[in-house]
């Protein structure tokens, strides 16, 4: 059932009904990105180069090019404090357009289905953002498991299988669900959403390919969604 979701999904990925929405949240993760990166480097800028400048002078003049050092040392940190936000990012951004990519899986995989009622703008822009905190608050403790051998890659999956698997699933399920019913069967499928979630962090790991998860990880959820209610009905049918 994952595999079939995931294969559905990326073979929606650049169909002509995605297009529309494809462009549109592109176009708002590239914009997020960028502003980040000149955040974070204007932050680095203010907290760190005073630091630098006033221990330079009392250098010998042979030692100046430890700034040209503290610099590449900086953009690589600032490069991988960047990496590590794709993940929040496009969480938050798929809290804006889930429910555009949602119609449009609906509409061409299960036309004959009841179609799915858009989440409330607000309610949805308040689960983004608190899903965006709970984000960086996982990737953090994954950027310390860094500094411990063998544990660092499985780090990156485990944290972001669980968050995006979690994220991608609910917003999908609440389409259909009240958000305490999506959350309760989130719990009865924990196992497959998680491992959903692992192919979404794996998708999530390939660089330029990252910046499509929103899309590729609402669709695919959308899909799961779908195969797991089809799933439990079908006992119910059966007794009948």
């Amino acid at each position: 059932m994952i595999l079939e979701a995931a294969r559905s999904a990326a073979g929606q990925l650049f169909s002509p009904e995605f297009r529309a929405v494809f462009l549109k949240t592109l176009g708002l993760t590239i914009l997020a990105l960028i502003a980040l990166w000149f955040g974070i480097r204007e932050l680095f800028d203010w907290l760190a180069m005073p630091w630098i400048d006033a221990m330079l002078p009392g250098l010998p003049a042979w030692t100046g090019w430890l700034g040209l050092i503290a610099a590449v040392v900086a953009g690589i940190g600032l490069a991988l404090g960047l990496a590590l936000l794709v993940a929040p990012v496009t969480a938050i951004v798929a809290g804006l357009f889930l429910d555009d990519v949602a119609e449009v899986v609906e509409k061409t995989s299960y036309p004959a289905d009841r179609p799915g009622q858009a989440v409330p703008a607000l309610r949805a822009m308040v689960l983004a953002i608190k899903f965006f905190g709970v984000v960086i608050l996982g990737n953090f403790v994954a950027l310390l498991l860094l500094f411990v051998p063998g544990v660092n890659i499985g780090a990156f999956f485990l944290v972001n299988g669980y968050l995006l698997g979690r994220e991608f699933f609910e917003f999908a399920a609440m389409r259909f669900r009240s958000e305490q019913d999506a959350k309760d069967m989130r719990r009865r499928h924990a196992g497959t959403v998680f491992l959903a979630g692992l192919v979404v962090a794996a998708f999530l790991a390939v660089p330029i390919l990252n910046l499509l998860t929103p899309l590729f990880a609402a669709a695919m959820m959308v899909h799961l969604h779908k195969g797991l209610t089809a799933a439990e009905l079908r006992p119910a049918t059966a007794r009948a």
